[in-house]
Order: C-alpha cells, then structure tokens, then sequence
C-alpha cells in the first residue's frame, strides 16, 4: 500500500481534525496546519503528494494565495480547495472554465458542507488511486 502523504489546512478545528482523521483511518498520512503561513512553513520542510486547502482563512483568499504557492513550488502536486463560501455568501467558484483556471490554481473545488466520500474521491482521482482500487 503506497502511503500518501496529505497537507490539509483548515482554520476551523474540529472540522481540520475531523476530516484529517477520517483520511488516516483511510490509510493516509495527514500532516494538519491551521492557516496559510502554517502550511507554507510545513511545505517548506517536508514533501506532500497532495494538500486539501480551504478557501477563507487568515484573509479571504488565503486558500487562493497557498494554492498559488504550492504550485510554484510544487507544479505536479495536486491541491483541492474547499469552501464555505458558496452556501454562505452565493459566490461560486469552480475549475471548468478556462478563465478560471488561469487564475485559480487548484485541481479541484469542493463545497462544504462536505461530505467524506467527496472528499476520499477527489483524492484517490488527483493521486491517481481509482483505477487500481486501493491507495
């Protein structure tokens, strides 16, 4: 079993803790920062296969900004964003239009709530983990 090695950064606590253990029981190591300049710190010092990022943290487009420097520094790391901000405020985001994307550097945006089994998707489909069925 090929051990990934997950960053999730989520400045809410419980739901961070929540999901960062859901992904170990599934058989990930998950490394949890609680912001922005936290994360940068962690992907300094240590390699991660994917980070999972959320969207409105110390500023309102911290998770933009992260996503931004993770791929500049790491340009074939996948990163899903997640984000409140649809169901709080009606703002949508996504990927699909080519607009987009130029300016939201992320592999995949999910909205919370969320549901696990979204998230445990998008992971084993950005680490390449669905054809072979295990992780």
């Amino acid at each position: 079993m090929n051990n990934y090695k997950i960053l999730f950064t989520d400045d809410e606590a419980d739901f961070r803790s929540e999901c960062a253990q859901q992904l170990r029981d599934a058989g990930f190591t998950v490394v949890e920062a609680d912001g922005e300049e936290a994360a940068k710190e962690l992907f300094q010092k240590e390699k991660f296969d994917l980070a999972v990022v959320d969207l409105v943290m110390e500023n309102a487009d911290s998770g933009f900004s992260l996503c931004y420097h993770l791929k500049k520094s790491f340009p074939t790391m996948p990163t899903i964003l997640i984000t409140g901000i649809n169901s709080e405020m009606g703002l949508h985001f996504s990927t699909e239009s080519k607009s987009e994307r130029s300016w939201i550097k992320t592999d995949a945006f999910l909205n919370k709530p969320l549901r696990f089994e979204q998230l445990l998707y998008e992971i084993q489909r950005l680490l390449g983990c669905l054809e072979t069925g295990h992780h």
